[in-house]
């Protein structure tokens, strides 16, 4: 009997490396650590200006009014709207004071004065990532961890664990309105305003979600990008989505100024159809542009931004 639960403890403990070893290639794999990318770039600056219609502008800083703590005003992500029965605009920001996340909403007064209006702070804005507003005091935002812990995080992915999720906010209804993703990080909304796109940055892919009554997201499809996409813009007039990517997390994580982090622009078209395409719109290896995290297309032209390093200013003709 003794050596037969030997067989099994033995059996068990190489069945259980086995698994750990599939999980770490796996893991490898998600974070993209061999990869390496052709340069592919366009016509570009570094950004010294914001207004793309003005050939010569000057940025200016927006002057905060209200009863936000500045001290600990960590902003992250971000998104605007326009309350069309009033033409208002309002700003909302994700805020990271002390590694906590909570929405800080603004209106705009005047040209250059943001003037705070609300925090609101709920058990299931957790992680919030990115947010995408959808009325004066209505959003969706995603989660990008299950576990505050950097260890329990660390093991959800390891396990492959789709535990994050898109959180629905109103006043009067908070709830989760899209689950079962691995890493949900930006977010962004169809011209039309009847689907939420996601970035799933860990499965390397685009989640489409379409809206339904009382704002509950049904999941339609996927679109894998092949890296690991962080923001989401979307083309107003064409519907074309863009992403700001890392090519490899790894370089990422591991900075070495010899060899830094690259920087990769995708754009998918025709989202909706059968077979979007998805194209490299722009692609560094880091010596010109460090870890692209956004870009954001108007009349022409493109703005990439990165978590750290500069933004280009580019020509898209």
């Amino acid at each position: 009997m003794a050596d037969m639960w030997k067989v099994v403890l033995a059996v068990v403990v190489a069945a259980f490396a086995a698994f750990i070893t599939h999980r770490i290639v796996k893991l490898k794999e998600m974070a993209l650590v061999s990869r390496e990318v052709p340069v592919k770039h366009l016509k570009c600056r570094y950004l010294e200006n914001i207004d793309l219609l003005h050939p010569r502008p000057t940025p200016v800083m927006l002057q905060i009014k209200g009863q936000l703590d500045l001290s600990s005003f960590n902003p992250h992500g971000i998104s605007v709207y326009t309350d069309e029965t009033d033409g208002s605009v309002y700003l909302f920001v994700v805020n990271h004071p002390q590694k906590n996340s909570q929405i800080e909403i603004f209106s705009f007064v005047g040209g250059d004065t943001l003037l705070h209006l609300k925090t609101i702070i709920h058990p299931l804005l957790h992680s919030v990532n990115d947010i995408i507003a959808v009325g004066v005091e209505n959003f969706y935002a995603t989660n990008d961890h299950y576990f505050h812990n950097d260890a329990l995080h660390f093991l959800t992915i390891l396990l492959g664990l789709s535990w994050c999720d898109v959180v629905y906010y109103s006043p009067g209804d908070v709830r989760v309105a899209a689950s079962a993703i691995m890493s949900s990080n930006g977010i962004n909304i169809s011209p039309d305003k009847r689907y939420i796109y996601v970035s799933d940055i860990l499965d390397h892919e685009i989640d489409v979600f379409k809206r339904q009554e009382g704002e509950q997201l049904v999941f339609m499809k996927s679109v894998a990008v092949g890296s690991l996409c962080d923001n989401i813009e979307v083309d107003q007039k064409s519907g074309d989505v863009w992403l700001g990517c890392h090519p490899n997390s790894m370089k990422l994580s591991q900075f070495n100024p010899e060899d830094p982090p690259g920087s990769e622009i995708i754009k998918i078209k025709n989202i909706h159809s059968e077979q979007p395409v998805v194209t490299q719109e722009y692609v560094d290896d880091g010596h010109v542009l460090m870890a692209s995290t956004v870009a954001a297309p108007y009349e022409g032209k493109l703005l990439i931004g990165t978590v750290f390093h500069k933004a280009l200013y580019c020509n898209l003709k």
